[in-house]
This record gives structure tokens, C-alpha cells and sequence, in this order.
């Protein structure tokens, strides 16, 4: 059965370093609203503790033996598990950013990321929020593969662009509601004309998708 842990945030660490793991358990557990519900070494492992200990948050390495931390990524969301995932990644492994922003991770931190700031990402990704940073984000992509300017959609709409531009912010549904003076279910509906129109999947490929092309681009 899975832990009892109230309202807190529940964290998976996976990663195949147990010295790292064991760092990360120690941080995290002297957070009053996080727990850390359980660890795997692996990207199978991972998939299997998720599924059984329910976190809110994985924090998730990329380079594993066996079943990568991208990989591992890709079947979370294939089997629905609604969990954030944040990408653990080291500088020399930036190009595996974008593939696993587009798999469907919710952001990503470097692992020499300040204890402090590693335990506002996590609560960042928890509340809804996208955790990219733009200007790397941006050269991360220059390198990538072109993705068309538009999907079958048509172009967006002004209020559209506004709220994309929002998003690329790494702002929640919430707080694009309160800045545009808009019912956030009234976002929500904006939100997904925007996927549909530039053919993503999910918010966070919208704000990549913003950072490359600027919300501008999106009227021609």
C-alpha cells in the first residue's frame, strides 16, 4: 500500500546511483511538504514503483542501464500515469533535454542544481508549471530538427498568442486566467485550440514551441 502522506508532494527519485539517490532522500525529506515515497535504479524499475507508489513528482535520470530515463518517460505516458516528471540531466547531456521535453517530461534540472531551488522545481512542476529555462531551451533547439510553423489547425488567435506566450512563461492554466482576467476553464479551452492548431501534444511542447518561434510567428 502506498505510504499515507497527507497533503505533501510525493517524490520518486530514480536513478541509477545510489549515492545520489541517498543525497536527494536526505534533502528532500527535511521539507515539511515533500515526502519521498520511494527510489528505483532504473528506468523499468521506475515505471513499476510509479505505477505502485502513485508520487505526484518523479524526478527521473536520463542515462540508465537497461530501459532509459527517456524511454521510461515515453511508457509513463503511454499507460497514463499522471505524474510529473522532472529530468535530472548534466550539462554534457543537453541534447537529451528536448527529446524528453517532447516525450513529456514537465521540465528538467541539472544535477548540480542548489538543494533550495531543486525543492522549488519540484513544487513548480507539481503546481502545473512548465520548468524551462528559455535561453537554453533555445539553443537546445536552434540545433534540433524543424518542426513546421503550423499544424493542421490554421493560425491562433490574439487572445491565443497571449496565452501561448503565457505559457511559454511556464505559467499554470491558474495564473494565465488571473493575468488575462479570463475563467480558467475559458483557458483551458484556449490551451487545447492551441495544441491542436500547432499539432502538439502537451503544454510543455507549446512552450518550446514558443521559445523557437515566438508566439508572434504564429499569425503568419
Amino acid at each position: 500500500m502506498p505510504e499515507q502522506t497527507s497533503d505533501r508532494i510525493r517524490v520518486l527519485l530514480v536513478d541509477d546511483h545510489q549515492v545520489v539517490r541517498r543525497g536527494l532522500r536526505t534533502f528532500l525529506e527535511v521539507q515539511d511538504d515533500i515526502v519521498v515515497v520511494g527510489e528505483a535504479a532504473d528506468g523499468a524499475e521506475g515505471v513499476a514503483k510509479a505505477r505502485e507508489l502513485t508520487p505526484h513528482v518523479v524526478l527521473m535520470d536520463v542515462k540508465m542501464p537497461g530501459m532509459d530515463g527517456i524511454e521510461a518517460l515515453r511508457r509513463l505516458k503511454e499507460e497514463g500515469n499522471p505524474a510529473r516528471v522532472l529530468i535530472v540531466t548534466s550539462f554534457t547531456e543537453h541534447r537529451t533535454v528536448v527529446p524528453a521535453l517532447r516525450a513529456g517530461a514537465a521540465g528538467y534540472v541539472y544535477k548540480d542544481v542548489d538543494p533550495e531551488a531543486l525543492a522549488g522545481a519540484i513544487r513548480s512542476v507539481h503546481a502545473g508549471h512548465v520548468l524551462l529555462q528559455p535561453e537554453l531551451a533555445a539553443t537546445l533547439l536552434a540545433d534540433d530538427s524543424p518542426r513546421p510553423a503550423h499544424g493542421r489547425g490554421g493560425t491562433l488567435t490574439e487572445r491565443e498568442r497571449e496565452v501561448l506566450g503565457h505559457i511559454a512563461d511556464g505559467r499554470s492554466n491558474r495564473e494565465i486566467a488571473r493575468a488575462l482576467t479570463l475563467s480558467e476553464k475559458t483557458v483551458k479551452t484556449h490551451v487545447s485550440n492551441i495544441l491542436m492548431k500547432l499539432d502538439l501534444a502537451d503544454r510543455t511542447q507549446a512552450a518550446l514551441w514558443a521559445v523557437r518561434h515566438g508566439a508572434d510567428e504564429a499569425t503568419s
